[in-house]
């Protein structure tokens, strides 16, 4: 008995992309986030809620490598992160809240950029830009100059840095903030189809945002964090089994109610 649980626990170990550990960030006499712990397997597309000041965006920063933990460990498609940072570095592609874009740039000419930041090598960069490129919707507008295109194409132009060099791993912030509705549809569309199994299989994707119907439309997980403390870490299906609505289950989290859920954190 005990062989085949410890045989399932290795399975998924080897397919998760994320392994966060027991993170902590204390400042001083402030503690951030405390004991933070999950998994996000191949192609899997989580949502990462929290109220403002919940501990997200330090969660993320650390995922990405920005700071480090005061506790804790993290591996990203297999490399630990703080004692192989490059190579777990190489396997995220980041889309902060403010994608960093140079708007003097055209788009070709700011993605080949990018593929150089990458270590991409020269060989094959022209093709690692044209796929990211044709993936985000952007070939017909690569000469445009950045700074005049429309946020929604702004926004691809930001997913596209992120995955010019093909990271197993996407750390999404607030991907759709600002867009219209037409936008948003095409961009949660992007966001899917990246996930979706290919060559490499798919990429997995932690994405955080305060819109829950965004959850909705493209997660199949959902992690809720409450001051600092992972509170909930549950499937979309077991919430709409147990008869329970995203909405309420974030509001009760928020105001540090109890969840009554089987996947809820510690239970």
């Amino acid at each position: 008995m005990s062989d085949g649980a410890e045989s399932s626990e290795s399975v998924k170990a080897d397919s998760s992309r994320i392994e966060a550990r027991g993170i902590s960030k204390r400042y001083g006499d402030f503690t951030a986030v405390e004991g933070v712990s999950f998994d996000v397997g191949e192609g899997e597309v989580v949502g990462f809620l929290g109220p403002n000041g919940a501990g997200k965006t330090t969660t993320m920063r650390i995922l990405t490598g920005f700071i480090p933990p005061t506790e804790g460990s993290a591996q990203i498609a297999g490399y630990d992160l703080f004692s192989s940072p490059l190579e777990a570095r190489r396997s995220i592609g980041y889309l902060p809240e403010s994608p960093p874009i140079y708007p003097e740039m055209s788009v070709r000419s700011y993605l080949v950029y990018v593929s150089k930041l990458k270590d991409l090598p020269r060989a094959r960069r022209k093709e690692a830009v044209d796929k990211a490129l044709e993936r985000c919707g952007l070939t017909h507008v690569q000469s445009r100059v950045i700074g005049l295109l429309s946020k929604g194409y702004r926004q691809r132009v930001g997913l596209a840095q992120a995955i010019v060099h093909e990271p197993p791993v996407l750390v999404l912030d607030e991907p759709t903030v600002g867009l219209d509705p037409i936008q948003i549809s095409e961009i949660r569309q992007l966001i899917a189809d990246l996930a979706r199994p290919g060559e490499h299989g798919g990429q997995s994707v932690i994405l955080s945002t305060h819109i829950l119907a965004e959850v909705e439309a493209i997660c199949r997980r959902v992690l809720i964090i409450n001051e600092g403390t992972l509170v909930l870490d549950a499937q979309l299906t077991a919430l709409a089994q147990e008869g329970q609505r995203l909405e309420d289950v974030f509001t009760r989290a928020a105001q540090g109610e109890s969840i009554a859920l089987g996947r809820e954190v510690g239970k």
